[in-house]
């Protein structure tokens, strides 16, 4: 530079002659090299032409070189970067006059800059920066008058201390310590930790890369847009720039970015890091970068890089979409790939009804129409056989499996997914946005994919980030895709940094299922023992055949079997032509039996209780509870799609479905529509006369209990003194159990109508307990041999051992016979508290008056020396009222209740002290 500048003078003199008068013209400042260079560029083209003008006279302090920018690495000289940033602040973007000459022998050209369009009353950039004493003048030779000027006002920075030349401050504090390089670029970005960080855009090297300065640590870093590239420089075969090639908007977009970005104060937010290049969004003045370049169609939308972004990846999908519906450059040729689709398609709410393997699901509208469902965007987990490509697409299929094989089951993670949905979606409101349709293939009818909203949470991001399913691999120009892939991206990101699901390093291994609906050997030998023993054991329905007949999946005992409902006989449903056999018309109201059973127990939770085998021995026969807790024997019949099988006559449930088949006879429901009652015979109605004679005897069987618990309803829990030895031994071998194997607190997940070990309260022991309530973290649970009551946390429940959940409760809840407790309260209060005293814990005589279905039976207490009846000695001393019923063989006993409820009203008893409080009551208290 200092040649140049002297060669300018010594060419003058030589020639004898003044220099010719230097050109001048206007431009904008692009870019500041250094306290002594800029480049200007025309105010016309896109891009405009260049010019590079280094200041005549001066010499600013050199800048810092980057290793391998040329040369070695060097250090900033004092005051480098304060003379550059004096200028960058100033002039950048500024449109500038300047004039400017090129010596001989030299590839540079000297001027002088003003700001402004005219030079007369612009600022002279020059003399300002010497003014601040950022810059030395040089003084070589006879100086010109502008070189005179400069050299006075250097003289008065030396003597005003300014800038460099000031005294008070150490030349080492000047310069940067610049960090060229980072051998850990991930560990940047997590000192970061996303936040937008201070930044000065160095270079531009193409649209959608920038090299920049994070300040105010001087971390050099290039940066690569987050979700966007736009076009760049072809490569030739070496891996170099090949400039011969002309890449339609590379220069346009760099341009534009150049004129926004280029030296200017941005924030940065590093988001990950690709190789040595960092990713992030840039943040200036006018919003994000990459939003306009969209808009513009300079750029494209990147999914892998779209995945890292914290936020806005919706906004740049929403920037891409208007340059492409305008159709602006390299959107020029779009064709929208995506149909119309009518309102009705598009979007609609609805209750989901069936869950497939992990993918889809069907839908009841409003109507009772059911459509289904695809999850958009989202692949299933599948066989680990099949070879897939970097897009995830299958190469080559996994080859065919045996008849038997059930991929629910066998692929690897699939049974999770479909567990996950069934839990999640069963029988709820789930709202479905269309995205896009798949049209048919290999033999697959088309597909209509949708974003489904349960809660306003997207379910296939929540299956995608539980890594029970990946997200699908489109190529750019793809729009048939989730309207919310950039988060499926994202929750994918997570779940494979998480190794979750599909991504864990472990092996998958299958789930093992026994499938008893195949190999029926071993259903009598292995499992019914067991089966017949269990109070209730719980399923999930996996498939209904038939209103009767069910596949069930038991998970404690990892098995497949087909369930058949006992009690019943149910209309025969149609089938369609299969595998070669011809079609089979269902019997009258089969298929309604068939749609009842399914929308109430399939892909449900339900409890059964198995009680035998078929007489083939390949299907189990029992009693179902719905979710709800209603029996579905008794609800086929009750709703005429059933009626009463002669086997049932020895069940407990007899009586119950006979009432409801009664019911249904009457109602005229579904098989009993041309239902004509016929009049039995007189012969009938004398050997009914003569068995109601039997019956109306009533019957005296004492037995010896111990009452344990009394309710507020006036029901109480009596165990039986003749298994108490046996109540003993149990406890002990439980508590000794649960002493040598405590269980992991927490590690057990209650569920209502569970049988659970519970720890009790008062003494810490485990018991025996059945989950009624689950609120939370706590459950309310009934102390089956005890019959107390408790809620405590679900912290303090554990799996009962196998070993102690075949025996029967121990405590059995009955009614107080032939009393109903006063609707006061505090009459109520004083009627619990004398039969508390009369008879909880103590030994008692206990006699069943009467059976009651469904609900506990009636029986009266005695005293074991007196023979005093405790119930009827509440009805005398006023604390109850004496129920009258209608049983015949109960009129001898409701007659006593009756005196002595006289006898009590007569003397004002208790309740009775302000006379007869029955006479607004109901009829059977009159």
């Amino acid at each position: 530079m200092a040649t140049a500048n002297s060669a300018t003078a010594a060419g003058a003199a030589k020639d004898g002659a003044p220099p010719a008068p230097a050109k001048s013209l206007s431009g904008i400042v692009k870019q500041v090299l250094s306290g002594d260079t800029v480049v200007i560029r025309a105010t016309k083209g896109a891009p405009p032409p260049e010019k590079q003008i280094t200041f005549s006279h001066v010499l600013a302090p050199k800048l810092a070189r980057r290793p391998g920018a040329g040369g070695d690495e060097t250090k900033d000289e004092p005051w480098a970067w304060e003379s550059r940033e004096f200028l960058r602040k100033k002039l950048i973007g500024v449109e500038v006059t300047f004039t400017f000459d090129k010596p001989a022998n030299s590839n540079r050209e000297y001027g002088f800059v003003w700001i402004g369009k005219d030079k007369e009353s612009g600022e002279n950039v020059v003399e300002s920066i010497v003014r601040e004493g950022l810059v030395s003048v040089r003084r070589e030779g006879r100086p010109t008058a502008e070189q005179q000027t400069l050299i006075e006002l250097e003289d008065q920075a030396r003597a005003a201390g300014r800038g460099k030349w000031a005294s008070n401050t150490s030349p080492a504090e000047k310069v940067r310590n610049i960090k060229w390089a980072h051998e850990n670029p991930a560990h940047l970005v997590d000192i970061y930790g996303g936040k937008p960080v201070k930044a000065i855009i160095e270079h531009v090297r193409d649209g959608s890369t920038v090299r920049a300065f994070l300040l105010p640590d001087f971390h050099y870093i290039t940066l690569m847009i987050s979700g966007i590239r736009c076009p760049g420089v072809k490569l030739d075969a070496d891996g170099k720039p090949d400039l011969s090639v002309k890449v339609p908007f590379a220069d346009e977009a760099r341009y534009y970015v150049e004129t926004r970005l280029l030296q200017r104060d941005v924030e940065i937010r590093l988001e990950s890091v690709n190789n040595s290049n960092f990713i992030g969004s840039i943040l200036y003045p006018k919003g994000n970068i990459a939003e306009s370049l969209l808009r513009e169609g300079l750029a494209k939308c990147v999914d892998w890089s779209m995945a890292v972004m914290k936020t806005g990846a919706d906004k740049l999908r929403a920037a891409e979409r208007i340059a492409k519906e305008k159709r602006i450059r390299q959107w020029q040729d779009y064709q929208a790939k995506t149909p119309a689709f009518n309102s009705k398609e598009k979007d609609f709410a609805g209750t989901v009804v069936e869950v497939f393997n992990g993918d889809a699901v069907n839908v009841r509208l409003s109507n009772g129409q059911v459509k289904k469902v695809f999850f958009s965007s989202i692949r299933p987990p599948r066989d680990q056989r099949a070879v897939v490509g970097t897009d995830g697409e299958e190469i080559v299929k996994a080859p065919p499996r045996g008849k038997n094989y059930r991929p629910l089951y066998e692929i690897p993670h699939m049974f999770d997914a479909r567990e996950f949905l069934r839990k999640k979606l069963i029988n709820k409101k789930v709202q479905c946005n269309l995205d896009y349709i798949s049209p048919p293939r290999e033999n697959f009818p088309e597909k209509y994919c949708y974003t489904v909203l349960i809660g306003g949470q997207n379910v296939a991001e929540a299956m995608v980030a539980k890594g029970l399913a990946t997200c699908v691999r489109y190529r750019q120009d793809d729009d048939q895709r989730s309207s919310a892939y950039d988060q499926l991206i994202a929750a994918e990101q997570q779940a494979i940094k998480g190794l979750k699901g599909l991504h864990a390093k472990k092996d998958n291994a299958t789930l093992r299922v026994n499938d008893l609906t195949v190999d029926h050997s071993r259903i009598k030998v292995q499992y019914l023992p067991s089966w017949q023993r269990a109070l209730r054991s719980e399923a999930i329905v996996e498939f209904v055949a038939s209103g009767s007949r069910l596949r069930l999946f038991v998970p404690k005992d990892s098995c497949l079997v087909t369930f058949l409902l006992a009690g019943i006989s149910c209309p025969r449903s149609s089938r369609p032509a299969l595998n070669g056999v011809p079609a089979q018309e269902g019997e009258p109201f089969g298929d309604e039996a068939l749609t009842f059973t399914r929308e109430r127990v399939l892909q449900r939770d339900v409890s059964v209780h198995i009680d035998t085998t078929d007489k083939a021995g390949s299907s189990v026969i029992g009693w179902l509870w719905t979710d709800t807790g209603a029996n579905l024997s008794v609800a086929l019949v009750e709703e005429g799609l059933a009626e009463v099988h002669f086997s049932a006559e020895k069940s407990e449930y007899f009586r119950v479905l006979k009432s409801a088949e009664d019911r249904a006879k009457a109602a005229k429901k579904n098989i009993w529509a041309n239902y004509v009652e016929q009049v039995p015979e007189e012969k009938a109605v004398v050997e009914e006369e003569k068995e109601d004679k039997v019956v109306a005897e009533r019957k005296v069987n004492y037995e010896n209990v111990i009452v344990t618990e009394i309710t507020e309803t006036l029901t109480f829990f009596a165990q039986s003194v003749e298994s108490g030895s046996k109540l003993e031994t149990l406890m002990s071998k439980l508590h000794a159990d649960f002493q040598s194997n405590p269980p992991i607190a927490g590690s057990y997940t209650a569920k209502r109508g569970d049988l659970v070990a519970a720890q009790f309260t008062l003494d810490n022991q485990w018991y025996r307990a059945k989950v009624e309530r689950v609120q939370g973290s706590n459950a309310t649970v009934l102390y089956i041999d005890y019959g107390n009551k408790e809620t405590l946390p679900t912290s303090r429940l554990a799996a009962l051992p196998p070993a102690f959940s075949s025996e029967k409760p121990y405590a059995t809840e009955y009614a107080l016979a032939l009393v109903a407790l006063p609707t006061d309260n505090e009459d109520k209060e004083e009627a619990l508290r004398a039969f508390s005293e009369d008879v909880l814990n103590h030994k008692v005589q206990l006699n069943v008056e009467l059976k009651v279905h469904g609900a506990p039976h009636l029986a009266t207490l005695h005293d074991p020396t007196t023979k005093v009846d405790f119930g009827k000695q509440l009805v005398a001393e006023g604390l109850v009222l004496a129920e009258k019923r209608r049983e015949r063989k109960l009129k001898e006993l409701v007659d006593q209740y009756r005196a002595a409820q006289e006898a009590a009203l007569a003397a004002h008893l208790a309740i009775w002290k302000y006379g007869d409080i029955t006479q607004d009551d109901a009829p059977e208290f009159r």
